[in-house]
């Protein structure tokens, strides 16, 4: 049946002489692989999709589906949003690459639009907010992922909780005996972004470069505890050189 869905491309690789192979998260399907045919030509109409079909790409998506097959069949593209700054901006586009490279190993196939509309706004976000904001993206991110997924962190610093216990997922009052913990000014920060409502708040929290390291390695860590088989971020030096 034909079906028209959001999506947001997370991976792409090559297939035949003239197709590809889009991996995709969609509003109405969750995690998905779709067969696009006939992009990889030197013909115009060819060169003309071909552009659809980037990563972190919002995409509004007419799509055969069938709940027996693992490799569908998209007809029709067009863009449901057109990034303006992500793909020219170097640290944009940094922070773009992290958040897809964590969600193509977090992401399962059922629909989950809570989460769908979490990525489609933390994209556009990265898009059209300042740069400070950009910056501060990926830890908001790695919260809210967790959070929507069902195991974010519990509680705030105050001088009770003083420690956030990442292994635990909460502030807790005594200092962890294991590695895996913030205190001092790196906890009030992360107690900050935990309390964040609106994206532009994000504008006014300051963080060093050790600083920025060290919470988003640790709310990583916490994430991939979750996840059997869950591999090396690649674009992470990238990201803290480039936020560095």
């Amino acid at each position: 049946m034909l079906h028209n869905t959001k999506g947001i491309v997370l991976r792409v690789t090559k297939y035949g002489d003239t197709s590809i192979i889009m991996n995709a998260y969609t509003e109405l399907f969750g995690l998905q692989q779709y067969i696009v045919k006939g992009v990889r030509t030197t013909s115009k109409k060819g060169a003309s999709k071909a552009v659809f079909y980037q990563s972190a790409a919002i995409l509004q998506m007419e799509v055969y589906h069938s709940p027996m097959k693992t490799l569908q069949m998209v007809k029709e593209v067009n863009w449901d949003y057109v990034f303006q700054n992500v793909y020219s901006d170097v640290v944009r586009n940094a922070v773009a690459t992290y958040i897809v490279e964590v969600l193509q190993q977090t992401l399962q196939p059922e629909p989950h639009p809570e989460l769908f509309y979490l990525i489609e706004d933390t994209f556009k976000q990265l898009d059209k907010g300042t740069a400070a904001l950009a910056s501060n993206l990926p830890i908001y991110f790695l919260i809210h992922l967790s959070e929507t997924l069902g195991f974010g962190l519990q509680g705030s610093y105050s001088h009770l909780t003083p420690y956030l216990d990442v292994k635990e997922g909460q502030f807790v009052k005594d200092k962890p005996l294991h590695p895996y913990f913030l205190e001092g000014q790196e906890a009030q920060t992360a107690s900050t972004f935990l309390q964040v409502q609106f994206y532009n708040d994000l504008e006014n929290i300051v963080l060093n470069g050790h600083q920025r390291k060290k919470i988003v390695e640790l709310f990583q860590l916490s994430l991939s505890w979750h996840y059997k088989g869950f591999k090396e971020i690649k674009s992470l030096t990238i990201l803290q050189a480039v936020l560095h």
